[in-house]
């Protein structure tokens, strides 16, 4: 995140010393992304945050890709992927490419006997159902129906949920995430314009040091495979830092949507953006005031990016026949637009409740096999009249 936090107890002067109660040293830890060059965050350890005592199985998470080109568009049920108690187990990769990979997850319990790390990419999380605690090593953020959770690579988090109904948009993403710069001045402020603000954004609080030994299962994901090793000490026991490189959360309820007197293009509903692609919020909004506006989105060709929504919540009007945790994937080289009988009903409507994320990638995305499974192959007729 472009501005300063920090928790806990730290020296006045980085890379100097800190000493507990009975004189021993805290151990200092730069957390940092693109080289030296990025974001960063300076922790202070109470153990050595290297010591690992034993490495265990290791799983291939790479997805099964079962359409390497496509040129079809496609529609999936997000929600008729099952259910599972394991968090990671329950992440199910649908689609894919070198710079992201999307996915739905269903976890019915907490993350307790274990740690994780995304070391290949930051995480965006959106949470569509369910509530309860991102615990990290910088502190712990409360989440809700609507969060988005923004985890940069490297951290290391669990995920505490208060019940056993929850539904999880995920993404990997192999470059940092960012809010858009075209949001943002040369000091990285948001600025007048933007749809959202600092205020918006929830930081870590409520940091919690595990002063602890024994053995603890951090499993850490690594060019798409998992490794498990056991740390000599509680992964959490960090007693203080600062930066600008830690988890954080916006809810897409605090979006607030630009609209204009014609139908504006979908930048302007830009929430994230990453190397070779960008999220999207489709928030309930006023529609077009022109008199003779025409709400429904126009037809449009995709020639340099994949289209794809994940339908939340209301009544998405440019779409027949939509339900909740429903994907659409328009892809590139192919025009699509609002289905028959939509552009028509939208004259005179004053307003929408729908409530959406978009993806749109700059390199096409691969099906897995695990999408091919919840897909309705008759989707691309739906513009038949």
């Amino acid at each position: 995140m472009p501005f300063y936090h920090t928790l806990g107890k730290i020296p006045p002067k980085r890379h100097t010393t800190m000493y507990n109660q009975h004189g021993s040293l805290y151990y200092e830890q730069l957390f940092g992304t693109v080289g030296f060059d990025g974001m960063s965050a300076l922790m202070y350890h109470v153990h050595r945050p290297t010591m690992v005592k034993e490495l265990l199985e290791t799983l291939d998470l790479n997805p099964k890709i079962a359409v390497e080109h496509n040129m079809q568009s496609r529609s999936l049920q997000g929600f008729n992927v099952a259910a599972n108690d394991d968090y990671l187990q329950s992440r199910t990769p649908l689609l894919v490419n070198n710079d992201v990979h999307i996915g739905v997850a269903a976890p019915r319990q907490s993350q307790t006997s274990y740690f994780y790390k995304n070391s290949d990419g930051d995480e965006l999380l959106f949470i569509h159902k369910g509530s309860g605690v991102l615990k990290t090593m910088l502190g712990n953020i409360p989440f809700g129906s609507g969060d988005y959770l923004v985890i940069p690579r490297g951290m290391i988090y669990q995920m505490h949920f208060d019940g056993t109904e929850n539904r999880i948009l995920y993404l990997e993403s192999f470059s940092p995430i960012y809010t858009p710069k075209r949001y943002r001045n040369w000091f990285g402020q948001m600025l007048e314009h933007s749809p959202f603000c600092e205020r918006d954004i929830r930081r870590p609080q409520d940091l919690e040091t595990f002063d602890e030994k024994g053995d603890f299962l951090v499993k850490a994901k690594k060019q798409g495979m998992l490794h498990q090793l056991v740390y000599a000490s509680h992964p959490f026991d960090v007693i203080g830092w600062d930066g600008y490189n830690y988890p954080y959360a916006f809810s897409i309820h605090n979006f607030e949507p630009i609209t204009g007197r014609v139908h504006q293009p979908p930048p302007v509903h830009q929430t994230f953006e990453s190397n070779n692609f960008v999220v999207c919020s489709f928030c309930p909004r006023l529609y077009d005031y022109h008199p003779k506006a025409i709400p429904a989105p126009y037809n449009h060709s995709n020639i340099d990016s994949d289209e794809l929504l994940y339908y939340v919540d209301g009544d998405f009007m440019s779409r027949n026949h939509i339900s909740q945790g429903q994907f659409t994937l328009h892809p590139a080289g192919i025009p699509h637009g609002p289905h028959p009988g939509a552009y028509e009903r939208s004259i005179g409507q004053k307003e929408t409740n729908e409530l959406a994320v978009m993806i749109d990638t700059f390199k096409p995305l691969k099906i897995t096999e695990n999408a091919l499974s919840i897909e309705d192959p008759k989707y691309y007729r739906s513009w038949l009249e």
